[in-house]
């Protein structure tokens, strides 16, 4: 079982503010594909139905929706 940790801030000239945050963290099984936990995440901060662009970075994804000063991180944790 994995854990998704993610991060879901304000930006200020496209760089992460973090002047406000909302954290939390989402059991994962390790065969859950990172769309599936994006879906997910999305869900938990009612951000269903936003469109953005995606950034896959391997251990981390990047959401930046669009014409929204907003970024969200997913980190995963693999113990």
């Amino acid at each position: 079982m994995h854990v998704a940790h993610f991060e879901f801030t304000d930006t200020f000239a496209g760089e992460a503010n973090y002047c406000w945050v909302r954290r939390g963290s989402e059991p994962v099984s390790e065969s859950t594909s990172n769309r599936a936990v994006m879906r997910r995440v999305k869900k938990i901060l009612g951000l269903n139905g936003v469109r953005g662009r995606t950034f896959d970075q391997g251990d981390r994804i990047e959401f930046r929706p669009y014409r929204s000063c907003t970024v969200l991180f997913i980190h995963f944790d693999y113990n």
